[in-house]
């Protein structure tokens, strides 16, 4: 009698200890619809159908480690824009190191020029 009235109140214990701490550990897993960490506000365009509107779209609905890398924008000189995103890499610093690669590849793909110098990481998450 005494072993079953002590197991259950072990069970209640442990399942209301389970209710309080449950919603904590699911809001720390996901990254998801987080800007992360900004470090400019990266030139995107009105229209959502962009390719580096997307791209920066991607990056933000993105659950795991991810990263948004963009060439700066300048009116007088530049009269376009490259990106590059990594989204759900390891750890951040592998999603910076594989967004800035992306979008230096768009660099060398288009042969272009900027007079910016190149990809920065706009944001990390």
């Amino acid at each position: 009698m005494k072993s079953t009235r002590i197991k259950r109140i072990t069970v209640s214990m442990l399942a209301g200890l389970l209710v309080f701490t449950a919603p904590g550990i699911g809001a720390a897993g996901s990254l998801a619809g987080s800007k992360g960490n900004t470090r400019f506000w990266p030139p995107l365009s009105l229209n959502p159908k962009e390719p580096c509107t997307k791209s920066y779209n991607a990056y933000v609905a993105a659950s795991g480690h991810s990263a948004y890398a963009t060439t700066f924008y300048s009116r007088v000189d530049d009269l376009y824009i490259i990106c590059g995103a990594r989204l759900n890499a390891p750890s951040q610093k592998a999603a910076e190191e594989l967004a800035l690669r992306s979008c230096q590849v768009g660099l060398k793909k288009w042969k272009v020029q900027t007079a910016s110098g190149g990809c920065k990481i706009a944001a990390s998450k």
